[in-house]
């Protein structure tokens, strides 16, 4: 089922549209999410953000209710162009660093040129999510969960870093393009919507 990011303030009105358009729809709680079936077939899974279990009434607005961020908590954003990396307490960012580096693009040249632009690459590569890495162990000491996004393989260049082995990743993974401040801030969001999987008759 396709993923929809819903902020929790548009929760209720959320599940108002979908109750009126498949003619009605009954929720429960079932599995730590709450669940709306419609009478046509179609259904939506509900889960609260960072990870967290659902376990009250099978009310749009209690699981607003429940959606609340918690005190620490980070997000990491990298791809090969740039970083951004921020601690929060609740809803507010408290420390961000956001880096640009330049890795060369790849070149049509063959042979030893082409070789040699990709070990350029791959060091220019390396020392971005070395840089990245840094900002990382020192933001985000203490801060758990983290939300993360950007490139895979970035990411998971920069959390290969030993001293961020204590850093626990929570979805949704977020595919952003290089990050910038409007981006940082809009995963931000992202992180404290609920995660809503859809299924339409």
């Amino acid at each position: 089922m396709p993923l929809v990011l819903v902020p929790a303030a548009r929760w209720p009105r959320w599940v108002d549209n979908f109750t009126s358009s498949h003619g009605g729809a009954a929720l429960c709680v079932d599995d730590g999410a709450l669940v709306g079936r419609a009478q046509d077939g179609s259904h939506f899974v509900a889960h609260l953000p960072f990870a967290m279990p659902y376990d009250g009434p099978a009310e749009a607005a209690a699981l607003v209710a429940a959606a609340e961020p918690p005190a620490r908590w980070g997000v990491l954003l990298v791809r090969k162009g740039g970083f951004a990396v921020a601690r929060m307490d609740g809803a507010e960012m408290v420390e961000h660093k956001i880096g640009q580096r330049h890795v060369q693009g790849r070149t049509k040249a063959g042979g030893q040129s082409q070789q040699r632009f990709a070990r350029r690459r791959d060091n220019q590569a390396r020392q971005a999510y070395e840089a990245a890495a840094e900002h990382a162990v020192r933001i985000l000491d203490g801060a758990a969960p983290v939300i993360t996004g950007g490139d895979h393989g970035a990411v998971d260049a920069v959390l290969a870093d030993p001293r961020l082995t204590r850093v626990t990743v929570v979805g949704p993974w977020l595919p952003v393009p290089d990050p910038r401040r409007a981006v940082l801030d809009q995963s931000i969001a992202d992180a404290q919507a609920i995660q809503v999987e859809v299924a339409n008759a």
